[in-house]
């Protein structure tokens, strides 16, 4: 079955045209032509038959003038009489010939003699030779009095009927499935991050239902997210105002080893702080922007080579992807200092697809159970014998990863590293 919901729709309509059509055509091959055929046929041989009776019973002039004037003037055959010999051999048979067939069955019924029929050789006219007693009767009769030569104008009516209304049907289909794609589109642009802009509900009143859902759908999402980011951002200013308030007070004091612990406190305090509202802001506000993924993977290169670590980047692929720039850089540099906490050498490659955009950090670190991999997305858990025990971290450092992944519509995913430690595979569509 086809996957699309044009090609289904297209194939309902079709099927039971072909269908219907299919039966109409059967029942007039079977009950009109083969029985009007027949009939005719019938009749043709009718009329030879009464010839040959004609011939034996009432003998006339020796060239027959009389037998072949009436024959054609009453009957429209043409006739003429050969001497006695051997019927000549069979010629092919067509491979579909009502004529052929209905002509033979009569001749067999009404006139029981050796005969001869010629249906193929000329287009407009059929030779029967049928062998009397001392002559053999050779006679031409119009192709159209024993056959019905008119049924292929059917044929050319109901194809070309068909083909109008299929042209109607794929017309008409194409234009009720295009609101259909522009739902999915907008809907696939929205789990990407992306701008929606001039999206309209269109199409029938089902589709417009569902695309008004999606507009709804989506505003509430939107408030939801901008409510959160302003609660954040008055939690963020109260709780940094707090923490101005104590480095300030500590610079007032003298120095002594309890101040410059209670300094290294406070100054935990604020990473914390800024880890903790980074994972819940999500970065939700940035716009996506046409990126260069190749640079940005340079950048992240550069960075790990300055604090000591053997780093290679690879990308394929066309380097430009459609992503929220800080956001998605974020994500990757997580990755990589996440393997730059554990390994000494690292490993990223980019590859760009007409479909996917994926990227791959490796590392020649300790690595991380398979029966582990999992639980070290969830936010706040540090596993002990893990890699995110993530030393003076909060442990939000690969769950903050791959909620941004999954706000552009991919993933992140661990698997064992060719290098002998971590692999962290991103995923996400463009």
């Amino acid at each position: 079955m086809p996957k699309g919901l044009f090609a289904r729709a297209l194939l309902i309509i079709i099927l039971p045209m072909v269908i219907l059509q299919s039966v109409i055509a059967f029942v007039f091959m079977e009950r009109h032509w083969n029985v009007v055929t027949q009939r005719l046929s019938a009749g043709v041989v009718s009329d030879i038959a009464a010839l040959a009776e004609i011939y034996k019973t009432y003998p006339q002039d020796a060239d027959q003038t009389q037998l072949r004037r009436i024959a054609q003037q009453r009957l429209g055959l043409v006739v003429d009489f050969l001497p006695i010999s051997e019927m000549p051999p069979p010629r092919p048979k067509p491979f579909f010939s009502l004529v052929d067939q209905a002509l033979s069955e009569e001749l067999r019924k009404q006139i029981a003699r050796p005969f001869w029929i010629d249906t193929v050789g000329k287009s407009s006219q059929v030779e029967i030779r049928v062998q009397l007693d001392n002559t053999v009767m050779r006679v031409f009769a119009r192709r159209n009095a024993a056959y019905v030569s008119n049924s292929e104008i059917f044929l050319i009516w109901m194809v070309g009927t068909s083909v109008v209304l299929l042209g109607v049907a794929i017309a008409f289909l194409r234009n009720q499935i295009k609101p259909i794609l522009k739902l999915a589109d907008a809907a696939e642009s929205f789990g990407k991050g992306r701008d929606v802009p001039n999206f309209r509900p269109r199409g029938a009143r089902e589709v417009r239902r569902a695309a008004n859902a999606f507009i709804e759908m989506k505003a509430r999402v939107e408030r939801t997210m901008e409510q959160r980011t302003a609660m954040l951002a008055g939690v963020s200013h109260d709780l940094r105002t707090i923490l101005t308030r104590f480095k300030l007070e500590l610079a007032l004091l003298d120095d002594s080893p309890e101040i410059d612990a209670m300094k290294k406190d406070v100054d935990e305090m604020a990473r914390m702080l800024e880890a903790y509202l980074a994972f819940a802001r999500g970065d939700l506000g940035e716009v996506a922007a046409p990126t260069d993924m190749a640079g940005f993977l340079d950048e992240l290169k550069d960075d790990a080579e300055r604090n000591g670590h053997r780093t290679t980047v690879v990308f394929h692929g066309a380097p430009v992807v459609t992503v929220r720039p800080a956001a998605f850089k974020r994500c990757l540099g997580n990755l990589v200092s996440n393997a730059a906490r554990y390994a000494n050498a690292i490993a990223i490659t980019g590859h760009r697809d007409h479909r996917y955009l994926t990227v791959t950090v490796d590392d020649d670190g300790p690595g991380i159970p398979a029966d582990q991999r999992e639980e070290v997305f969830k936010p706040f858990l540090r596993l002990d014998d893990a890699r995110n025990q993530d030393e003076g971290g909060t442990g939000l450092g690969l769950a903050i990863a791959r909620d941004i992944a999954r706000s552009h519509g991919g993933d992140i995913t661990l698997a064992d590293s060719p290098l002998g430690g971590l692999r962290a595979i991103v995923k996400v569509p463009v």
